[in-house]
Order: structure tokens, then sequence, then C-alpha cells
């Protein structure tokens, strides 16, 4: 899901101290390490986005209620919350390099395992088959973005990281196409009159749908396992543990302490759990909204998820202009209130207006993720590692909130249920309004507490 960019340095230094044009964005010797990992950035977009219509076919496929459905993200973004702090360990002890041969590994595993799921074609054995893809790609992206810091000069770091980012949303376009394309429309209502099948006939039609779901789960575990063999035998770079300027932790502090500590650290993971889960709910169920505002078909709704996500990737460009003339956090706090209109106008209005609405808020959407990161992280010194894992726990929250926007869209309408994601997104600006109002704003606070 996940787009974590460390901002720590563009936010604290100004843009001189990096140098242009007089060293090189990636180190000598370590290119093609660098386009592997671009490629893992790339693979855990499509992977996440690839999963996201999986609630609407699910719910066709298993005759299921949207609640139960949803279980899909339950897996998924559990599983990050749960190897978060495993991968800050793997890294910790044995390097980032560990980590994502780690993550790759179990990445892979899990998306192989959809064969075995659509031979004993149970809910159950996908969703197993999803949380071990999902854990792999939390240590995956855990260790990733430290990584890319790596491989090369401090003084290009944050382009360097920033550059590689900019593949993650263009995986999860991939994904969404290839759902669009390749899944849903073959998990269409079936002209055939399902409850006049004897059970050997059902059985058929169901495992047709099933290895629908199966083929570009198996192709994205090749890609894993390539990008597996690459990262093995490259030489790895050595490692930078933390930047010169953060410190050391003083004897009588731990990082447990230090984290708690800072108020901007704590805030944003709460920002980050609802924006996450903002995030989830409006690209989860904007499928469900067209079903019930136009009477959409699952493809359709398939291709206005990817039109948000197009959306998205463009918008992730603009913003990157944007605050380098204007503060990050004015445009957050800009951004979280419009997408707050968008979700009660969609409420109020389940046409296609409402439509345009809900595809909309992907605009919004694009800087949130890396704001948030970056203002939290400021001034943690060597307890960086470990807040970082903390905020990609966080995603925890696409596992929970459409849990409770699927219950709503059981018991009332799925233009009534973004209600849930208009919430998510109050909590998302009033963090920004926090910034903005906290002393020094988002500079590093000596004494934060």
């Amino acid at each position: 899901m996940s787009e974590s960019v460390d901002l720590r340095q563009a936010e604290s230094r100004p843009p001189a101290t990096e140098p242009k044009g007089k060293e090189p964005l990636v180190g000598q010797g370590m290119f093609v390490l660098f386009v592997v990992l671009v490629a893992c950035f790339t693979a855990w977009g499509v992977a996440a986005d690839l999963t996201t219509p999986m609630v609407a076919g699910f719910k066709r496929i298993f005759e299921m209620s949207t609640f139960q459905a949803s279980l899909v993200q339950l897996a998924y973004f559990g599983a990050y919350f749960l190897l978060a702090i495993p991968a800050a360990f793997i890294n910790q002890k044995w390097g980032y390099k560990t980590g994502l041969l780690c993550g790759l590994g179990l990445a892979a595993i899990g998306a192989f395992g959809f064969y075995p799921a659509s031979k004993i074609m149970t809910y159950e054995a996908f969703l197993v088959a999803l949380f071990a893809m999902a854990a792999g790609c939390s240590i995956l992206e855990t260790s990733a973005n430290p990584y890319v810091i790596a491989l090369g000069p401090e003084s290009t770091a944050t382009r360097r990281l920033n550059f590689a980012q900019a593949f993650n949303p263009l995986g999860t376009n991939i994904g969404v196409l290839l759902a669009a394309t390749l899944i849903l429309p073959k998990l269409e209502d079936n002209p055939i009159d399902l409850s006049a099948l004897s059970p050997e006939q059902l059985h058929t039609i169901r495992a047709g749908q099933l290895g629908a779901v199966m083929g570009p789960y198996l192709g994205l575990a090749l890609v894993l396992v390539m990008i597996w063999m690459t990262i093995a035998f490259q030489k790895s770079p050595p490692i930078r543990e933390e930047f010169a300027d953060e410190g050391e932790l003083s004897a009588d502090q731990s990082i447990a302490k230090v984290l708690w500590s800072r108020k901007r650290y704590r805030f944003g993971v709460i920002a980050q759990f609802f924006n996450v889960a903002a995030q989830v709910c409006c690209w989860t169920y904007i499928i469900q909204y067209a079903q019930q505002a136009i009477n959409g078909s699952l493809a359709l709704g398939g291709y206005l998820l990817q039109i948000s996500l197009l959306i998205f990737l463009a918008s992730r460009f603009f913003m990157t202009w944007l605050i380098g003339r204007v503060r990050a956090t004015k445009v957050l706090a800009a951004l979280g209130f419009l997408a707050v209109l968008l979700c009660v106008f969609a409420m109020i209005s389940p046409n296609m207006a409402g439509v345009v609405a809900v595809v909309a808020i992907s605009f919004c959407l694009s800087l949130m993720f890396p704001t948030i990161y970056g203002v939290a992280l400021q001034g943690l010194g060597p307890a960086t590692k470990f807040g970082a894992a903390g905020l990609v726990m966080a995603i925890v929250g696409g596992a929970i909130m459409p849990l409770v926007q699927g219950i709503l869209i059981d018991k009332t309408s799925a233009a009534f249920s973004f209600i849930v994601p208009a919430a998510c997104f109050a909590v998302v600006a009033l963090y920004a309004v926090y910034d903005l109002r906290a002393p020094g704003g988002s500079a590093v606070l000596a004494s934060e507490a």
C-alpha cells in the first residue's frame, strides 16, 4: 500500500544543501541493484491493488456478505501490522539485504499459494495465501526504503528515494488493470440459473472463477522470484544506519521511551492509521458504490478504480512540485478537508456525480502517506528505524475500517457507508492543523513532550 517516504532530509534542510549535477544519483556499481529495488516498489504496489478488487470478487464467488468479503483486507493489512516489528529486528541484526530477501521470498510463497487455494476452493485457503503474501510485502516495505538510501551518496538520498517511490503508484495501476481485465470480467453474473445447477455443475463454474483469480498471482510470484535472485547475487553496499546529525540515545533512554515522548510521532501514527484506512475504504468500495449508484458492472467498477489510481499517480507528481512552493502540511490540511467534502457529497448524491466525487478522492490521497510519514519521523534519531516500523504497523487501519464500512454497506447502502472514510480524512486534516499550530511547525523540537 504502501508509499512510505522518508522526508526528514527534505523537511529539515534547504534544497541548496543537495548539490545538483555534482554527485551521482546512484553509487558506482549499484545501478543494477537500484533498478531491481525500484521493481520492488512496483511489485508491492501490484500486490496491494490486485487484492483490492477481490473484495467484490470473492463476494460474488462465495456468495458472502460484504463484511465477510472484506476479510480480504483484514488478512492483507493485518499481516502488515504483525510483521513490521519483526522486520525491524531482521534489519537491525542481519541488514537490509536480508530483510529484502526474506520479504520477497515470503511474498512469493504467498502468491504461489493461490494455486493450491484454487484447488481447495475455500475462502479460508485464499485468506491464508493473501496473509503470507502481505507478510512478505510488509518486510519488503520496511526494508526497501533505507536500502535505497544506502545505494549512493547521502547528498542525493532524498531524490533517489523519491524517484523509487514514484514507481509504487505505477504498480497499483498495473494491479488494478490486471484485476479489471483478467479477473473481474470473468466473475460477472452468469446468465445460467445457478440455483438450478447440480453440485457438480456449480463446482465446475466456481473452479473456473477461482482459476481466473489464481493466474495473475502466479505471474506476480514468478516476478518476485526473479527479483529475489537478482538481489541475492548483487553486491551489497555498506549500510549507513543513521544520518550523522541524528545523535545517539542517552543511557537512560530507550527506543520505546523516545517514541512515546514525541507527540508529533504519536499523533502521526494515529493519522497514518486513519489515512490508510480511508484510502483502502475508498478504493475497495468504489466498485460497490458504482453498482448501487449507477447499476454498474464489476468490470466497470474495476475501470473506475483504474481511473482513480491514474489520478493518484498524476497527482503524486503534481503534489511533489506543489510542496516545493507551499508548506506540505498546509497542502495536507486542505486536501484532508476537501476529501471530507467529497465523501459527504458522495453520501448525499448516489448517482454519476457521486461516482465522480469518489474517483476524485484519489487526487487528495496522493500527498497524505509520505507527508504524514516524514513529519512523524522528524527528530527521532537512532529510534527512527523502529519509528518507521510503527508507521508501517499503522497500515493495519486498512484492515479494520473496511470491515466497519462493509457492515454499514450490508445494513444501509454503499453511499451512506462513505461516512467512514469521511471521518478518517477528518483525523488526517486535524493532524495537519496540529503540525501547523505546534511550536516550530515541522521543525525538529528539542523537547516535544
